[in-house]
């Protein structure tokens, strides 16, 4: 039988569609179509699953191994901080448990590198004040692990507290030539304390775990919409 076309059908191309999911909220819905337009959008894939040969077997696992490879690789050339505001930071912080931790079902691999995107920008807007407060977290464990770097963190904080307090008692921003180069002087000696004391390493540090940390997390973490998280808190 063949069916007549229905004038008040509609037809919405998919980058609208997502588009609309995304600012009404429905972001489980945008990561499972995502998936699925992923799956469907592989013909290669397919025929592997649907033939019955051994050798046809075998490709498809080096395929599917290759191309989980191909995806945990294509998250470190994601930029995460793409869609981050500071009004992502204002917000109040999800909960812990029930929102950026919850359950083992709410972790699953990205279908692809596509889904993987959305995954990352969405949650890293969502999960903001979480990242940011494991990095604060990382950071002290850090600091913890090397006590020269604490040394010479607060003795930068020392030296900048004693620099404010010598500008009020003896006004050297009065004089423009003496105030610029007490400035320069205090960040030469603040310089060279953070890079004798490995500093900037445990910077470095807590930001390589943070960051992979947040972009895996961010990847695996399955997108749920936002009403369904505030209609839990």
């Amino acid at each position: 039988m063949v069916f007549s076309s229905n004038p008040l059908s509609l037809s919405v191309p998919d980058p609208t569609f997502d588009a609309w999911l995304r600012d009404s909220g429905y972001l489980e819905i945008l990561d499972q179509h995502s998936s699925s337009s992923t799956i469907t959008a592989d013909p290669t894939s397919t025929s592997i699953i649907t033939s019955t040969t051994t050798t046809a077997t075998t490709t498809g696992l080096f395929i599917s191994f290759f191309s989980h490879i191909l995806t945990l690789l294509s998250l470190f050339t994601l930029n995460p901080f793409s869609k981050l505001t500071t009004d992502d930071f204002s917000g109040q912080t999800p909960s812990w448990t029930r929102s950026f931790f919850a359950d083992f079902g709410s972790y699953s691999f990205p279908s692809g590198s596509d889904q993987a995107r959305l995954r990352v920008n969405e949650n890293v807007k969502r999960y903001a004040r979480n990242y940011a407060s494991l990095f604060i977290l990382f950071f002290a464990c850090t600091l913890y692990q090397m006590p020269l770097a604490l040394i010479g963190l607060i003795s930068s904080l020392a030296l900048w507290d004693a620099f404010k307090f010598c500008n009020d008692r003896w006004g050297w921003d009065r004089y423009p030539v003496l105030w610029q180069v007490m400035v320069r002087t205090a960040q030469c000696v603040t310089a060279v304390v953070l890079i004798c004391l490995n500093v900037q390493m445990a910077l470095f540090g807590a930001v390589g775990i943070s960051y992979t940390v947040m972009v895996l997390h961010a990847a695996f973490r399955k997108l749920t919409s936002t009403k369904q998280s505030a209609r839990r808190r």
